[in-house]
C-alpha cells in the first residue's frame, strides 16, 4: 500500500476539547461491554447493549451511518480481524473477541476498539493472551510516538518495533495486518491521512499542533494475509489464525498527548507525555 504526503488536519484547542465528549462515550461504552461480555451471549446482544448505552449518553452510533452497515459495533471473533457483523454467533469461553465502537456527539466522532477473552483471562489460551497483550502494547507504543513536529509515520515504526520485541521475548510469530490502517478523525470518522501500523519508507505528514488521529493496530498469530467473507464486511485471516484489534482516538498538541477515548485520558500508560486540555 502506498502513502502520499497527505496533510494532517489541525483543529482549534476548543475543537479538540469538544472531541473528548464522543471519546468518553466510546471509552465508557467499551468499558461496559468488557464487563458485560460472557459465554452464551450473541454478538448481536452486545450490539444492542452498545446502542442503548450510546444513545442514553447523548450520542449516536456512528457505524450505523456508514453506507451499507446498520450496526453499532463491529464484533470480530477469533480468526476475524475487523468489521465482524453482530449477529447470532454465540460466544464461548476462550473466544478472543475484538469490539470496535464509534459514536458521534455534537457532530464530532470518537472511535476505539478493545480485545477481550470471553470468560476472562483464565479461560484464554496462552498464545491468545500473548497476542492480545502485545497488540495493546503496540497501540500504546504508537501513541507515544506522536509529537508535534515529528513524522506521522513514526507511529507505524513504533508499532512494528513493539511487535517485533514482543515476538522475540515470547517466542511467537506475530503478523501485522497491512491492508487496514488508522486514520484522521474529527467531523468525519474516517479522514485523511492514513496512519499505517508498520514502518513505511519515505516521509509522511508532519504532526502539527492540535491534530487528532485514530491509531489501530491489528495483529495476528500467524500470517497477516487476509480475505473478506461473502458478507462483504468481515475480514478474516487467510490461515485462520487468531487476531487482535486495539484502537484509540488520540489528540496531539504542543503540550503532549491526550487519548480522547481512554477513560483516564491515557494518564496511566503515557506518564509525562499525558497532557489533557483544561
Amino acid at each position: 500500500m502506498m502513502f502520499g504526503r497527505e496533510r494532517l488536519e489541525t483543529k482549534t484547542l476548543d475543537q479538540v476539547r469538544a472531541m473528548r465528549a464522543p471519546g468518553l462515550v466510546v471509552g465508557e461504552c467499551l468499558h461496559m461491554l468488557r464487563g458485560a461480555t460472557q459465554a452464551g451471549m450473541t454478538t448481536l446482544d452486545l450490539d444492542r447493549l452498545a446502542e442503548q448505552f450510546i444513545r442514553d449518553h447523548g450520542g449516536r452510533p456512528s457505524f450505523a451511518e456508514v453506507p451499507g452497515y446498520r450496526h453499532t459495533l463491529c464484533t470480530s471473533v477469533n480468526e476475524e480481524i475487523v468489521h465482524g457483523i453482530p449477529g447470532s454467533r454465540v460466544l464461548k469461553d476462550g473466544d478472543l473477541l475484538s469490539i470496535d465502537c464509534g459514536a458521534i456527539v455534537d457532530g464530532w466522532h470518537g472511535d476505539a476498539a478493545i480485545s477481550v477473552i470471553v470468560g476472562g483471562r483464565e479461560a484464554a489460551r496462552p498464545e491468545d493472551l500473548d497476542l492480545m497483550d502485545a497488540t495493546e502494547d503496540s497501540l500504546w507504543a504508537g501513541i507515544a510516538a506522536l509529537k508535534v513536529g515529528r513524522d506521522l509515520f513514526e507511529v507505524g515504526s513504533a508499532v512494528e518495533a513493539s511487535i517485533e520485541r514482543a515476538g522475540e521475548r515470547l517466542g511467537r510469530t506475530f503478523g501485522i495486518v497491512e491492508d487496514y490502517v488508522g486514520h484522521g478523525i474529527g467531523r468525519e470518522m474516517h479522514m485523511s491521512p492514513n496512519v499505517p501500523n508498520y514502518a513505511v519508507r519515505g516521509r509522511g505528514p508532519t504532526i502539527r499542533n492540535a491534530c487528532t488521529v485514530a491509531i489501530e493496530p491489528m495483529i495476528t498469530l500467524g500470517d497477516q494475509e487476509n480475505e473478506v467473507l461473502t458478507d462483504q464486511w468481515t475480514v478474516v485471516t487467510s490461515d485462520r489464525s487468531r487476531a487482535s484489534h486495539w484502537e484509540h482516538t488520540v489528540a496531539c498538541h504542543d503540550g503532549g498527548i491526550w487519548v480522547l477515548t481512554a477513560i483516564d485520558g491515557g494518564a496511566q500508560r503515557l506518564a509525562s507525555a499525558y497532557s489533557p486540555l483544561a
